[in-house]
């Protein structure tokens, strides 16, 4: 009977797997299956280390490297102001020539990390590093036999380039005020942590992480009028700080405090992505295709002529008609005429806030302490933050139609243009992805809240105790 028996249970399961032995070659394929799914997370925990010690790494030399170079130059990638004009060359980068070490140039030139450090590499920085020093020496040679403009003219062209992008500046950012605002799609109002300078502001900062940070190399080659009028002149006035300022002071002063508090977080929170995006976005490109501008460089005196002379009348062109616009529009209060007064005063804006970048990496004091610190990009949006405030202050006391468009089209273009988003973001990443994430968020905080501190002082308490509505 138990012979049976055994010969029964072998029986049915013979018919249940299909082929004898079928539990132990079961239990065979689980135990491979379980050594082998241990392998694999041995790989991957392995794999997971060696990314960890490559960004480790990463921020060790980046912090190695800045050791050796003056703190200076992080403050200048953004901007370094019209002392381009007076030293006679590219204060930028290329002032860092045989004074940096050649992996520096990954951390300063352009700061493109991801071009140089692949998670899994053996070698992260090296070989990327020594071809961008290469072709930045090779510029660097060959401009000492290219023409260059006398000193003065060389001044006025960046100043007309400056103005010439400065005026379509202001026009996509009023653009944009327009479409996202209440008239139009209604995502973004004065009344809400969604300003309405929030989508120009993204714009530029998107759009500092391509031409102000990955592509700005290439501009050099081309032009360095070009490259100011782009990044300084064009993208810093599309985005503004002041008027995001302003705005976060309106909610405050209503008693809104959650609503400005979230939109001071919000707003730097979506520009320093945008600004991340941007750079991504510009790396993949760049990797794709060949960036090769070397046949539009302008290197001869013909070339430099020529295109002076064409920004100079786009220059003459858009202001005389601003000027015009501008005068019959305030006069009978028709649509347009903040935008029109805007343009008008948007070049001395813009012009302001370059003058004031040649403070960047100077330092304070005779010992030229806080050398990292960019002072001019930091007084050009605290400055323009406290004018703002004082004529909001001024147009709620004078209270008329005409007063307050004039007001308005004095905050949309002299102060929309000398602050700044794009280069003040730009200067916070440079920061961060340097290894001074500590310097990055004393820079950021104390530009975020000196302006709005101040501000408050300045417009929200006389709203107070004026009862102002």
């Amino acid at each position: 009977m138990q012979g049976s028996s055994n010969n029964s249970r072998n029986s049915n399961l013979t018919d249940h797997a299909g082929e004898p032995g079928f539990i132990f070659n079961q239990s065979d394929s689980l135990r491979r299956r379980s050594s082998s799914s241990r392998r694999s997370g041995s790989l991957s925990r392995v794999a997971s280390d060696r990314v960890l010690g490559s960004i480790r790494l990463s921020h060790e030399m980046a912090d190695h490297i800045l050791a050796d170079v003056d703190s200076s130059a992080l403050a200048q990638i953004g901007d370094s102001g019209d002392r381009v004009v007076e030293e006679g060359d590219e204060i930028d980068s290329n002032v860092m020539i045989g004074t940096v070490t050649d992996d520096a140039f990954v951390v300063l030139e352009g700061l493109r990390p991801t071009d140089a450090v692949s998670p899994l590499a053996e070698e992260p920085i090296l070989s990327t590093s020594k071809e961008d020093h290469a072709q930045l020496v090779k510029t660097a040679s060959t401009k000492e036999k290219q023409y260059k403009l006398p000193h003065a003219l060389d001044y006025c062209a960046y100043l007309i380039h400056l103005s010439v992008f400065g005026f379509l500046g202001v026009f996509t950012r009023y653009l944009l005020q327009k479409l996202f605002g209440p008239n139009h799609l209604a995502l973004t109002s004065d009344q809400t942590s969604l300003y309405l300078d929030l989508p120009s502001n993204i714009l530029g900062s998107f759009l500092m992480g391509w031409f102000g940070i990955v592509f700005k190399p290439d501009l050099r080659h081309v032009s360095d009028h070009l490259t100011v009028g782009i990044t300084t002149g064009y993208m810093g006035s599309l985005t503004t700080f002041s008027g995001w300022n302003q705005k976060m002071l309106l909610l405050s002063s209503k008693g809104h405090w959650m609503f400005a508090v979230a939109g001071m977080l919000l707003g730097m929170f979506i520009v320093n992505e945008s600004i991340t995006i941007g750079v991504e976005s510009a790396e993949g490109l760049r990797k794709r295709f060949n960036c090769n501008l070397i046949k539009w460089k302008v290197d001869t005196k013909g070339r430099h002529v020529a295109v002076t002379a064409v920004m100079l009348f786009c220059m003459v062109t858009l202001w005389v008609v601003s000027c015009i616009l501008a005068v019959v529009k305030v006069h009978h209060l028709a649509n347009g005429a903040v935008l029109w007064l805007g343009c008008v005063v948007a070049p001395p804006g813009v012009w302001t806030r370059w003058y004031l970048a040649r403070l960047n990496g100077v330092g304070i004091g005779k010992k030229n302490h806080l050398k990292w610190f960019p002072i001019g990009t930091f007084l050009a949006n605290v400055i323009a933050a406290c004018i703002m405030a004082a004529l909001s202050v001024i147009s709620k006391a004078v209270n008329t139609e005409r007063s307050g468009v004039i007001l308005s089209g004095i905050q949309l273009g002299f102060l929309g243009c000398m602050s700044t988003v794009s280069t003040f973001v730009a200067e916070v990443y440079t920061m961060r992805q340097s290894g001074h994430s500590g310097r990055a968020f004393l820079y950021a905080g104390s530009t975020v809240m000196g302006s709005f501190l101040l501000g408050t002082c300045i417009y929200s308490v006389p709203v107070w105790t004026k009862n102002y509505h």
